[in-house]
């Protein structure tokens, strides 16, 4: 294969696949692999209803030697075809991550971070013998030690409202709307959700990059670089996940306008709300206009509007910076942005002060623990 096959997925086992795409093509890897649970049994609720648990095929290995060896080899192609500015991201739990890291490390991979995504909303431990396992585990690493590689420090700044970004990722699990079912039931058991797509791809990419995903499932990864104006490459393996990621990804209406909005390179505590949540969770978008309220003269919104940067700051007039900034920019005046940009509500045709989006989001987070 001499030419990247770009925006597709390619059906097969990635074992296989991985072996004919050229190498030093690919410019970030995401990786969900099998986590080899180990699940022995059924587990159920204390109201005797079954949970809706990782039973498929392909999370079973039969040892810990051959899942070691399986994750050995994709890995060993992983490295061969990501550039040599490339990193990878690869996401597991307590079962697998340790083995991941070893092999990664063992391979020639050099660690840059170990992030944590802590889960506003895990599933408890019905059994009560454990503590509740509220989080999954990334590594982010580079292909060779020392080489220069994408990271947005400043994007990850604006996303959480100019605070520097830690490695302890408060996000809510795949749930709701955005979990997609069939007559009920998940599709996919391990879904991950845009959100933590979202700023991983905008940490480190730049638009135009091509994105690997190995693992591709119902094409989380894909349908996020596509919303940010990169490149991607799936494989996956099972047709009816094939089919769901294709109908997701086409969904998909990439922004036309304004190149800027994605080539940003802009210069909290975890329960804080940031406008960059508002973004990650998809309630607002990059690209989409906020109007400023000019004091409600004549019972009208002034017609001022800024356009959302895909990092969580507003573009006016040549001028880039936070609600706060670019509000106290034209009142010329001490500006909470947050009370004084409205977005455009399309199903009402209203515009509604972004504060009650905030309120959405915290009421979320306090209902599943996350103040």
């Amino acid at each position: 294969m001499t030419e990247l096959p770009l925006d597709q997925i390619l059906q097969g086992d990635c074992l296989e696949i991985l072996k004919n795409l050229p190498a030093n093509a690919v410019d970030m890897i995401f990786a969900d692999p099998p986590y080899n649970l180990q699940l022995k049994g059924d587990l159920w609720r204390p109201n005797l209803t079954k949970v809706d648990g990782v039973v498929e095929e392909w999370d079973r290995f039969s040892s810990f030697k051959d899942y070691d060896a399986f994750t050995r080899v994709w890995l060993t192609e992983c490295r061969r075809v990501l550039r040599r500015s490339g990193t990878i991201w690869v996401i597991g739990t307590y079962h697998n991550i340790y083995r991941v890291g070893t092999i990664l490390q063992d391979l020639g991979f050099w660690t840059l971070n170990d992030v944590v995504w802590i889960k506003h909303n895990p599933m408890p431990n019905f059994r009560g013998v454990r503590f509740t396992n509220a989080h999954e585990t990334l590594i982010w690493a580079q292909k060779e030690r020392g080489a220069r590689y994408t990271f947005h420090h400043y994007d990850m700044k604006a996303l959480n409202d100019d605070l520097q970004m830690r490695s302890d990722w408060y996000l809510p699990i795949c749930n709701g709307k955005e979990r997609i079912r069939n007559n009920g039931s998940k599709v996919h058991a391990t879904q991950k959700p845009e959100s933590l797509l979202y700023r991983i791809i905008l940490s480190s990419t730049n638009p135009g990059d091509v994105i690997l995903d190995p693992f591709f499932g119902t094409g989380t990864t894909g349908a996020v670089a596509r919303l940010l104006n990169r490149h991607w490459i799936g494989i996956e393996l099972d047709q009816e996940y094939i089919r769901v990621a294709k109908q997701r990804i086409e969904a998909i209406q990439p922004l036309e306008k304004m190149e800027f909005v994605f080539d940003t390179h802009a210069k909290t505590p975890a329960h804080r709300v940031t406008f960059g949540a508002l973004l990650e969770s998809g309630l607002l978008r990059p690209g989409q206009d906020l109007y400023l309220e000019l004091g409600k003269r004549n019972g009208e919104i002034g017609e001022i509007s800024a356009t959302i940067l895909a990092n969580g700051h507003l573009y006016y007039q040549g001028i880039t910076g936070s609600i706060h900034q670019i509000g106290r920019a034209i009142l010329n005046a001490p500006c909470n942005g947050w009370m004084v940009w409205y977005y455009l509500d399309e199903s009402s045709g209203n515009r509604i002060v972004i504060d009650q989006l905030r309120q959405k989001v915290k009421a979320e987070y306090a209902r599943h623990g996350g103040e």
